[in-house]
């Protein structure tokens, strides 16, 4: 990363069996990862403090509020990135608090990985140390509402 780029917001989740393959990746990334803001929920952000020696900003447990959390941070424009290896053979209790967070990150445009090899392509991305900045939708309630009336 180069002096003059500002750090990524960069959120990491994992569900229980994607745990370990999360902290690999992470482990491995740990260089690029040290130069970036982490997020993550409850149990993955305890894990990856501890094992990469990182500061981590923990939320509350996905299951509690957690994916939520992030998604709202997402909303605001704090957090950039989304690294979110998800279990999709295994049924959650708070699916529909996955998919909400899956939903916003698209409706913002904000880069998202469910998979190491989709991770991998965008921690290694010469746009990710770069001054890049994606475009957010504009979603004002102004945007919303169309062309004015003409009056007659």
């Amino acid at each position: 990363m180069d002096a003059t780029s500002s750090p990524r917001h960069i959120a990491l989740v994992a569900h229980d069996n994607k745990k370990v393959e999360l902290l690999r990746w992470a482990e491995y990334n740990r260089g690029t990862l040290a130069h970036h803001v982490l997020y993550a929920t409850g149990t993955t952000g305890t894990m990856l403090e501890y094992e990469l020696g990182l500061p981590v900003h923990r939320f509350l447990s996905g299951p509690v509020g957690g994916d939520q959390q992030i998604g709202a941070r997402i909303a605001e424009g704090t957090i950039s990135m989304l690294i979110f290896f998800w279990d999709p053979l295994e049924p959650q209790p708070h699916d529909p608090d996955v998919k909400a967070l899956l939903r916003i990150a698209t409706v913002w445009n904000v880069p998202m990985a469910c998979n190491v090899s989709t991770a991998d392509m965008i921690i290694s991305s010469p746009l990710l140390a770069g001054d890049y900045e994606g475009t957010r939708p504009d979603l004002s309630p102004r945007a919303w509402e169309g062309p004015p009336d003409e009056a007659p």
